[in-house]
């Protein structure tokens, strides 16, 4: 893509697309970059028969994919019992699922099918009609729906199945933030052809609307060009911290404008971190801004 179209379309940023059933999560983040005219990436796969959020990021944001894949994950499930079970049995067994549990990927899987631990935050039935089961769950991100609709049926002493299944939310994005590909399409079009860049502008989202749940570390003016080129940020760097966040747990580095720089690791957890003070803080991991956006406020020593 061309012209004005092209200069609509930031260099990177996220889209949500709902997902149809029938096509891959890689034919569908491919079909989104070939709308945008961007690289992309997705944060988490949705197989082929299952539907709904998939985020997609395009430009310098794919480099946040380990962040957005490690995202709580939302869906909506119909699971078939293989047997008549009462309603009271299915609550009591859904609540009993909430909480830690062991999974094994299942056969059909692209990964190794190593037990692995994943946590269940909540299950709720939504509706029961004879054999079928229609219930929400909001679970860490690698957890298998199918493997769970296959372990209530144990418990439940009849065997189940999933049937269908429809991913609601990935994170901080949901239904209503998504869009299908004709939209995306459409609204491209519409920035291109017709000069209205309203609907792509909303859209495509700016790459900070990834860390809305990440603890900040607000920095000078001064430190932002240095971290850009890769140093290690001191604390005389920092201006102050939100939210509270432990050694080697990933932070968000941020401007005092509220400007996403990049992602870092911690050095020293938040309590132990003092604004102002001297000693290296926070290890840049993925920085997003480009050099230069901010005047040079360090010097290089020559010997």
């Amino acid at each position: 893509m061309t012209g004005q179209g092209e200069s609509l379309i930031p260099a990177s940023g996220i889209v949500v697309i709902d997902k149809p059933r029938g096509p891959s999560s890689h034919q569908v983040t491919a079909w989104a970059g070939s709308i945008l005219g961007r690289r992309v990436g997705h944060a988490g796969t949705l197989d082929p028969r299952v539907s709904g959020v998939l985020v997609v990021m395009f430009g310098s944001a794919v480099r946040l994919a380990p962040v957005l894949l490690s995202h709580d994950k939302e869906y909506i499930c119909l699971m078939r019992l293989h047997g008549d079970v009462p309603r009271k049995a299915v609550d009591t067994v859904a609540r009993e699922f909430v909480g830690r549990v062991y999974q094994r990927p299942p056969r059909r899987s692209a990964v190794k099918r190593s037990l692995r631990i994943r946590e269940l935050h909540e299950i709720e039935i939504l509706d029961m009609e004879g054999r079928l089961v229609l219930f929400r769950v909001r679970c860490d991100a690698g957890t298998y729906i199918r493997t769970l609709c296959v372990h209530m049926g144990y418990a439940l002493g009849v065997c189940a199945h999933m049937q269908e299944l429809r991913r609601i939310r990935s994170g901080p994005f949901g239904e209503a933030e998504s869009v299908s590909l004709y939209e995306l399409a459409d609204a491209v079009a519409a920035a291109r052809e017709e000069g209205d860049p309203g609907p792509l502008q909303r859209m495509l989202l700016p790459p900070a609307s990834a860390i809305t749940d990440l603890p900040k570390v607000i920095i000078r003016d001064t430190a932002v060009d240095a971290i850009c080129h890769g140093a290690v940020l001191a604390g005389v760097g920092v201006v102050r911290v939100e939210g509270e966040f432990r050694k080697g747990e990933a932070v968000a580095i941020m401007t005092g404008r509220g400007e996403f720089v990049g992602l870092g690791e911690p050095l020293v957890s938040s309590s132990a971190l003092k604004p102002g003070e001297p000693g290296l803080v926070v290890a840049p991991t993925t920085v997003l801004m480009r050099p230069g956006t901010y005047p040079r406020g360090w010097t290089v020593q020559r010997r």
